[in-house]
């Protein structure tokens, strides 16, 4: 039954890979592909609308409203957050096998989700459930921190983002129908998540295997470079100090300006997920099934139909103009629920769900792959390492902003609403300086 959903799920992206593509790629290819369609089994079980809705409904009755707010609100931003420990895991992995290293962290994500299954439905069991989404979000960050360093040897500049899409179409598939199957679980039984963790691990943990047999190309000629780069300079070496990533931005003025406008869209679209869900529990009355449609299964089902559309965007363009049209997807979207939400009309709810997925679909192409326009081979860790980290500062700020901007409409008169009304403004900021940027980086570098 495995064997015949991995030949399912790998037909799906297949036409999407450049036929002239070496046999050197595509061997890493296939054996990648295996391993992204199984790792989300596991994945999907840290996802912030499932993690959010279960912390709501399954142990809101253990926590002080108000309280429980704030913690759904670090607990959506996880996945976040976590990118602050990217500068531990690009400076220990540098000058290091980078498969090996990745595994480790895959297999400590698997124990931490595994370790749910112990968390009862009381305080401490909440307790439980918390930290162990926290230690997997902080392994997995590690896993997306050292894998772009994989893509940018094992992919050519001129497919990589086609070949990122196809992982991301299979991911998305598998995420959206985990997602999906958990909220009907829940919803038959609260208590479920004390086995459906634990088995999805095991499966994840199938899919470790087959990562683990990937081969990096040239691995030994990167290593190399990176050991080199300790003695030749040693300003561009990964480091935990943090005067490292400030030094990056001082020195590269057009990735600086990149992040300074990334930080307002992505501080604008994580400041929105929180009161979300409070908002489709207490507005709209949602169930698990519903909430976790409209959270993760529906925009991540939406992935796959846009990726293909983003892919030979990205594959043609400098990622600052990729994100100068890519932005408004978002800001659309969140009008919308800004829309639905003063109206109470709940098909607008999910038509901007649906958007918001289609703007993940080019999200997640230009997160992973966008610093390679910005970085040599060798550095890209260093760039992505600093990209991951200021997404780890708004994942950590924008929730918290998020809940306290809805907490002050309300406690003034006003809609909760009105959050997605200013995550529309720091969007358009941003588009605009994406706009500005664009005119002077039109076109993508050569490898």
């Amino acid at each position: 039954m495995l064997s015949r959903f991995l030949k399912i799920i790998l037909s799906v992206p297949g036409r999407y890979l450049p036929s002239a593509m070496p046999e050197r790629y595509r061997q890493a290819y296939k054996q990648e592909l295996i391993a992204w369609s199984l790792l989300p089994f596991m994945l999907g079980m840290l996802e912030g609308g499932v993690v959010g809705i279960m912390a709501k409904k399954s142990f809101g009755a253990q926590v002080d409203p108000e309280t429980l707010n704030f913690i759904i609100g670090i607990l959506t931003g996880l996945p976040a957050i976590a990118n602050l420990t990217s500068f531990a895991w690009a400076a220990a992995v540098h000058g290091r096998p980078k498969i090996r290293f990745i595994v480790t962290l895959q297999i400590l994500a698997a124990l931490s989700i595994a370790s749910i299954g112990l968390a009862s439905p009381s305080t401490s069991g909440f307790v439980i459930f918390a930290l162990a989404v926290a230690m997997g979000r902080i392994a997995w960050a590690g896993v997306i921190t050292v894998r772009t360093t994989v893509w940018g040897n094992n992919y050519p500049r001129t497919d990589r983002a086609r070949v990122a899409g196809c992982f991301a179409t299979v991911q998305a598939l598998c995420l959206a129908g985990v997602t999906f199957l958990m909220g009907l679980l829940l919803d038959e039984n609260p208590n479920a998540y004390q086995w459906a963790f634990p088995a999805a691990a095991a499966i994840g943990l199938i899919g470790i295997l087959a990562y683990s047999r990937i081969h990096v190309h040239d691995h030994d000629k990167l290593l190399h470079a990176e050991r080199s780069m300790d003695q030749t300079d040693r300003q561009s070496k990964p480091s935990l100090n943090p005067l490292a990533m400030i030094s990056l931005l001082q020195g590269d003025k057009d990735f600086r300006f990149f992040m300074i406008c990334m930080f307002l869209i992505g501080t604008g679209n994580m400041m929105v997920t929180a009161p979300l869900i409070v908002i489709l529990d207490e507005q709209f009355n949602m169930d698990y099934v519903q909430a976790i449609s409209i959270l993760t299964s529906i925009p991540i089902l939406m992935m796959p139909l846009s990726i293909p559309i983003w892919s030979r965007l990205l594959d043609r363009l400098h990622v600052v103009r990729f994100r100068s049209i890519h932005s408004w997807v978002f800001i659309i979207s969140n009008l919308i629920f800004f829309g639905s939400i003063i109206a109470t009309w709940m098909p607008g709810i999910w038509i901007a769900a649906i958007i918001r997925g289609i703007g993940f679909g080019g999200g997640v192409l230009a997160w992973n792959l966008g610093h390679h326009d910005f970085s040599t081979p060798q550095s890209s860790s260093q760039y992505m390492g600093v990209h991951v980290t200021l997404t780890g500062i708004r994942g950590f700020l924008a929730p918290i902003l998020g809940v306290l901007v809805y907490e002050s409409l309300l406690s003034w008169g006003y809609t909760g609403g009105g959050v997605f009304l200013l995550s529309s403004i720091l969007g358009l900021i941003g588009a605009l300086g994406f706009l500005w940027l664009g005119r002077q980086l039109r076109t993508p570098p050569e490898d």
